[in-house]
């Protein structure tokens, strides 16, 4: 009897932990599901300034993917979640961040995106915490659903804001390297 229940809790432990991926100091589901749609961890990475992590990050998809054009041009289910790991990382530093990195993923031609861009950046209004995360989540052919902590904060119509929104980590000038090689499954 002992040796079963001893079997039972190391199947478990063992499962729990290939569920999950640790990425820098945060941990990541293997797995997620939005809108009965499953996507799979594609890769990940973390910021780091100074030397001090910032924050991770991590591309979920259907399909496995290492070329950033390919997910930026993909009309299917996926995801990035970005998870806070430092206190520095506050919601006015994510909101400079988000709004520098469409300018510079849209080369300064936000002008079809700006009254979303606004709508979505009005989603981190409220202040951030250490393990806080974040999923933007596009769902085929609607637009981005961004949650925080698992809750919905709002919707963002368009495939063309999926693009732009990805393109801040997986485009020619992506915001974090490390990040975007990460999430394309390129580092380590």
């Amino acid at each position: 009897m002992k040796k079963t229940i001893t079997l039972i809790l190391v199947l478990m432990i063992t499962t729990l932990a290939v569920a999950q991926i640790r990425v820098g100091s945060a941990v990541f589901p293997y797995k997620v599901t939005f809108e009965e749609q499953e996507l799979t961890l594609n890769g990940g990475g973390i910021r780091k300034v100074l030397g001090v992590e910032t924050y991770s990050g991590g591309l979920y998809t259907v399909n496995k993917y290492s070329n950033d054009r390919a997910v930026l041009d993909a009309d299917e289910s996926m995801a990035i979640r970005l998870q806070i790991n430092n206190k520095k990382v506050t919601n006015n530093r994510m909101k400079k961040v988000f709004l520098k990195g469409f300018e510079d993923a849209m080369f300064g031609n936000t002008e079809n995106l700006d009254a979303r861009i606004t709508k979505f950046l009005e989603m981190f209004d409220a202040s951030t915490q250490i393990n806080d995360y974040y999923d933007m989540v596009y769902i085929k052919g609607k637009g981005i659903r961004t949650f925080k902590n698992g809750e919905e904060m709002g919707y963002i119509e368009g495939r063309d804001f999926k693009y732009a929104l990805f393109k801040i980590w997986l485009g020619n000038e992506p915001a974090c390297k490390m990040i975007k090689g990460g999430m394309l499954g390129k580092n380590g």
